[in-house]
């Protein structure tokens, strides 16, 4: 969420996540630990912080998703015309459906 979102509040990044704020804090601090974050005093309310992703946690969510998106690829290279039709179709369901909610 970090990385696509840009610098988030712990209370911001709880929400978005549907979790509570101690919950995030505590999970921001392990990340933190790992390099995979940082934070800083807000510019707006100095009792906030903001939390980024470094140039370590950006390329670590890449990296997976990389490989993620390779092992679908091989898999779905596997699939049929029929099977991917329905695939197709599947893909135009969940638009409409999520289009529906964005409403």
């Amino acid at each position: 969420m970090v990385v696509f979102a840009g610098p988030l509040t712990v209370g911001q990044l709880a929400a978005a996540e549907q979790v509570r704020s101690p919950t995030a804090s505590k999970l921001v601090s392990e990340l933190e630990a790992l390099g995979l974050v940082t934070r800083e005093t807000s510019a707006t309310d100095r009792r906030v912080s903001d939390v980024q992703a470094t140039a370590r946690g950006r390329w670590m969510l890449q990296a997976g998703r990389r490989r993620r998106v390779a092992n679908l690829s091989r898999r779905l290279a596997g699939l049929g015309p029929a099977d991917l039709a329905t695939l197709d179709r599947a893909v135009e369901l969940l638009d409409e459906v999520l289009a529906d909610r964005e409403d």
